[in-house]
Order: C-alpha cells, then sequence, then structure tokens
C-alpha cells in the first residue's frame, strides 16, 4: 500500500473512532464517516464492506491489540494474586483513561452483538488474546485461593467494576472535581480481591 493510502486509511480509522466515542455507535454512519473525513463514500467502501465490516476491523486491528499489549505489561501468569490482580487494574485503568475512543468502541461492543460477531469473523478463540489472564485464575483456583469458576465470571468480576469506574471517570471530566482517581482505583480494586478470595 503506497503511504498516501496508508495514511488516508489511519485518518479514517481515526476519526470513526473519534465519531463513535462522540455520537454512539447507533449514530454512525459511513456517509457521515466520509463527509466529517472529506473524502467519498466510494473510496470506504474500496477497503470496507459495509459499516460492520469496518467496526470488525477497527475493533480487531485498532483496539483489541493495544489494550491487550496494555494492560499485560509486567503482569505474569505467576504472579501472586493480589498482586497481579492490582496489575491488571492499574495498566487497564492508565490505558483506557487515556484512550477514550478506544474504551468507547470497546463499550459500545459490550452492549451489542458487535463483539461476537468481530470474533467470529476474525476466527478469535478463547485465550487468542490476554491468554495469560485466564491462565493466571485457573493457577490460583487450583491452589484454592479463589474459588474454582468459568473464567467468563472471573472477567466479569474482575473487568465490569473497572470498566464502569472509568466509565465514571469520563463523566467527571467536565465536572468541577474528579472522583475517579488512582488511589480510588486501587481502594476498589482491593475490595475486588478480597471478595474474589476464599475464606
Amino acid at each position: 500500500m503506497r503511504p498516501k493510502n496508508i495514511e488516508k486509511e489511519n485518518a479514517i480509522k481515526s476519526i470513526a473512532l473519534q465519531m463513535i466515542a462522540e455520537e454512539g455507535l447507533e449514530n454512525f454512519s459511513m456517509q457521515k464517516l466520509a463527509k466529517a473525513a472529506n473524502i467519498s463514500p466510494r473510496t470506504i467502501y474500496l477497503k470496507y464492506e459495509n459499516k460492520d465490516d469496518l467496526l470488525i476491523k477497527l475493533y480487531i486491528e485498532e483496539v483489541l491489540g493495544a489494550y491487550e499489549k496494555a494492560i499485560l505489561q509486567d503482569f505474569s501468569e505467576d504472579t501472586p494474586f493480589a498482586e497481579g490482580v492490582k496489575k491488571l487494574w492499574q495498566n487497564g485503568y492508565r490505558y483506557l483513561k487515556n484512550n477514550k475512543h478506544h474504551f468507547a468502541l470497546i463499550q459500545h461492543g459490550k452492549a451489542s452483538p458487535f463483539l461476537n460477531r468481530a470474533f467470529q469473523q476474525a476466527n478469535i478463540t478463547e485465550g487468542q488474546f490476554f491468554s495469560p489472564i485466564p491462565a493466571f485464575f485457573k493457577r490460583h483456583a487450583a491452589t484454592g485461593l479463589i474459588p474454582k469458576l468459568p473464567f467468563d465470571i472471573y472477567r466479569a468480576m474482575m473487568f465490569a467494576p473497572l470498566l464502569d469506574l472509568v466509565n465514571e471517570y469520563f463523566d467527571y471530566e467536565q465536572r468541577p472535581k474528579q472522583i475517579i482517581t488512582e488511589k480510588i482505583i486501587i481502594t476498589c480494586c482491593d475490595m475486588v480481591i478480597k471478595s474474589m478470595l476464599n475464606a
């Protein structure tokens, strides 16, 4: 692909992510994207079959890999439980609060069949991304430190509260005082850790 084409494609992706974050997935269209990018809709359709194809590629190519890399930084499946959970929370919080457009696509994807379609289209199987995290929970469950549960349960307990807190962070951006701080994140993380441990 020629440098000019790469530049144009990157601009399309960046503008699309911004539009989704500001206007929501339900208001996003290829026509609006073309107008915002100051190009013909035909130019977008040369690269993407339709809106779903664009969104799926955006999620897989732009968001998922970057999020995985950030959240797994300095994390290992062999990390002690509390330390590992804190590392995942801190990494996730720092990445998401600094990548509002990526966060918006993750949130929109969670609330629709979009993510399932993305995984199916890309033939993504469980464990293909974020594989050290399921291994981390499996190892600590095997020692009896935490209850043995399906990974989807661990994931919900771990990341649903974090995503809600990041959402609050963005809600409070325009208010006089930000209530979601690094200290609050650690306090909430400690509460989650305690809730997951076997008594």
